[in-house]
């Protein structure tokens, strides 16, 4: 404790250099923070996906290209497939403007069909959803975004031509859905497959994909090459892949996730070393007299060099705490965007870990230089 006023006095010696180190610290791990916590929703995004969840599409377009829906019969009578059910996206709508747009999804309200999705439905709006061909059900911020209420008309205008030339679909709004994959993005409504399929121009019979939800986890591979070797060698081959295949894959199309925050943080981290380092040997050499002061006085090499240290570390700990503790405050406005993300204790142990490394590798030279310097010299040059 009886060193704490040399501490504080060197940290202090130059006001200006120490807010600019401070600053710098500050920054590098508020960003290093920011970064861990995008990783740890990343793979929440990717845990949180289910496995038992498949999508059977066309192999060679995921979009583009429809599947015969005559294939709904032969996948439901795959052992170990519990719901399939057909969904057709239909892209480009909006509704009153074309800024406003709206995914179309057409789903078949079978019995238990929501096991085949990742919605969240009332069961009174599910009720009423089965009931009425014409019905639609909004995702909950959909509705809250365009002031949509039960019982509302809503005009969304389409691609799809209907048969009757029109491109403006019209559905009436029982209820509203949330939907608990946290890949799901976008404003979205949700009406019903047969009517959307018997009322559309072009494109009857056929279907984007199909959901389809197996009774067990661990039959999801052998149910997806099953699914697959149906329509092998056909003009229409499926690939089924699980929705926590798809969301792996969505990672990975961005490249090594780990890799490239362990690159930045690390190129950042490298260019703080260097800066703090410059700044503590020109602290040192302006305090070459005052530091052979201390040692007439009677402080060892040791003492001098762990003074040195001791300042570092504690503008890099303090520095280090600000920043983290700015991270941590973004995370709720981050999670708006990113959901599962978060700010774990081993993130904030490990930033803490790295500022000491920082303060040790920066400051080691300029403390070594302390310690080695002779008292009649330092004198001598004064």
């Amino acid at each position: 404790m009886k060193y704490l006023p040399l501490i504080w006095s060197g940290i202090w010696r130059k006001p200006g250099r120490t807010i600019l180190i401070f600053l710098q610290v500050s920054v590098a791990f508020a960003l290093f923070g920011v970064l861990q916590g995008l990783k740890t929703g990343v793979q929440h995004a990717v845990d949180a996906s289910r496995a038992d969840l498949l999508i059977v599409h066309s192999r060679m377009s995921f979009i583009m290209d429809g599947l015969p829906l005559a294939l709904l019969g032969p996948i439901r009578a795959v052992a170990g497939v519990r719901v399939a059910i057909p969904v057709e996206l239909s892209f480009g709508a909006y509704y009153q403007k074309p800024e406003q747009r709206v995914g179309m999804v057409a789903v078949a309200p079978d019995e238990d069909w929501t096991a085949a999705f990742t919605f969240s439905i009332a069961p009174e709006y599910l009720a009423a959803f089965t009931r009425s061909r014409t019905a639609a059900l909004a995702e909950v911020a959909t509705a809250k975004k365009y002031g949509w209420k039960i019982g509302d008309r809503i005009p969304l205008i389409s691609r799809t031509l209907q048969k009757n030339g029109s491109t403006t679909w019209t559905f009436e709004l029982v209820g509203t859905f949330s939907d608990s994959d946290v890949g799901g993005g976008g404003d979205r409504i949700l009406l019903s497959f047969p009517y959307y399929d018997e009322a559309r121009a072009t494109g009857q019979g056929t279907v984007n994909h199909f959901n389809v939800a197996v009774t067990d986890p661990g039959l999801a591979v052998a149910v997806a090459d099953a699914i697959d070797r149906l329509s092998a060698n056909s003009s229409h081959e499926t690939k089924t892949e699980s929705l926590r295949e798809l969301a792996q894959q969505q990672v990975q199309q961005i490249g090594d996730f780990d890799f490239l925050i362990r690159a930045v943080v690390s190129a950042v981290l490298a260019a703080l070393l260097f800066a703090i380092t410059t700044m503590m040997v020109q602290s040192v050499r302006e305090r070459t007299s005052e530091l052979a002061v201390l040692k007439t006085l009677g402080f060892t090499d040791r003492a001098v060099f762990l003074l040195i240290l001791a300042e570092a570390i504690s503008v890099c700990i303090a520095a280090a705490v600000l920043g983290l503790a700015l991270a941590t405050l973004t995370v709720p406005i981050e999670a708006r965007f990113v959901p599962g993300l978060s700010m774990p204790k081993i993130t904030m142990a490990i930033g803490l870990g790295g500022a000491v490394l920082v303060a040790l590798a920066s400051a080691a030279v300029p403390a070594a230089l302390a310690a080695r310097l002779k008292v009649a010299t330092a004198l001598a040059e004064r």
